[in-house]
């Protein structure tokens, strides 16, 4: 209210959202139609639990409501090159190997495995990234120890800000998480993504939250614990030559 904004779009929509943009006298309040849609001024039926688009599509249409339309669906953000100059003309895999849903982990162990064998059958360097506090709260969602994972492989685990991450995503060839922020980070400074997925909860799989653009690739399983090592070494092997 003291800043008298003429606009609002509430993207996820919560009662408290809706009750303060209201309250705050926005005149143009833009959302979908649940938990108190009635405040809003413009709203869309809320679908996106079905899970039969993109994220992105389904916030690109809410804007359109408001004349917001573009022919462009890239995303890209603009990142310093001055960051980690130190991995350049390196070959180098990043792995994030956390999720804030516990129903999306894969074994962090499994990924320390993975890291192993890249750097030994590749001979690519590859660099753990991510906040352990992003990790889900699953036995499975633990840190993994890198101590002993060997040479080759670089722990920037709570180490950079988001915009350093954005950076250093830059410099890697490929980047392998299950479902995560850094995924769409990754994919919106051009680094191609390994994405692990459930393809079995509506709503959830990735139809909706895979990584956005060409050139990724989604393995996708009923049950993450199906997914092996080898099986995500031979997707590597497709991307990384």
């Amino acid at each position: 209210r003291k800043h008298k904004f003429d606009l609002c779009v509430i993207l996820n929509p919560t009662k408290d959202a809706h009750w303060a943009v209201f309250w705050a006298g926005i005149p143009a309040r833009v959302g979908y139609d649940r938990k108190w849609g009635f405040l809003l001024t413009h709203k869309l039926k809320d679908t996106k639990h079905q899970g039969t688009r993109h994220e992105v599509d389904c916030n690109l249409e809410l804007v359109g409501l408001i004349g917001a339309k573009t022919l462009a669906k890239t995303l890209k953000i603009k990142v310093d090159d001055n960051f980690f100059r130190e991995f350049t003309g390196q070959r180098i895999v990043a792995i994030h190997p956390f999720t804030s849903d516990p129903v999306k982990q894969w074994p962090v162990e499994r990924f320390k495995e993975l890291a192993q064998r890249i750097t030994q059958e590749m001979k690519v360097k590859v660099v753990f990234v991510g906040r352990a506090e992003d990790r889900g709260q699953s036995p499975s969602g633990t840190v993994p120890s890198l101590r002993d994972a060997g040479d080759g492989i670089v722990n920037m685990i709570n180490k950079t800000s988001l915009v350093e991450l954005a950076a250093l995503l830059k410099r890697c060839s490929l980047l392998i998480s299950c479902d995560s922020g850094p995924v769409h980070l990754a994919a919106s400074v051009g680094t191609p993504v390994i994405a692990l997925f459930r393809n079995d909860l509506p709503g959830k799989t990735a139809k909706r939250w895979g990584p956005w653009g060409e050139g990724h690739m989604v393995i996708g399983k009923s049950n993450l614990l199906d997914i092996s090592v080898d099986e995500v070494i031979e997707t590597v092997k497709l991307k990384i030559r």
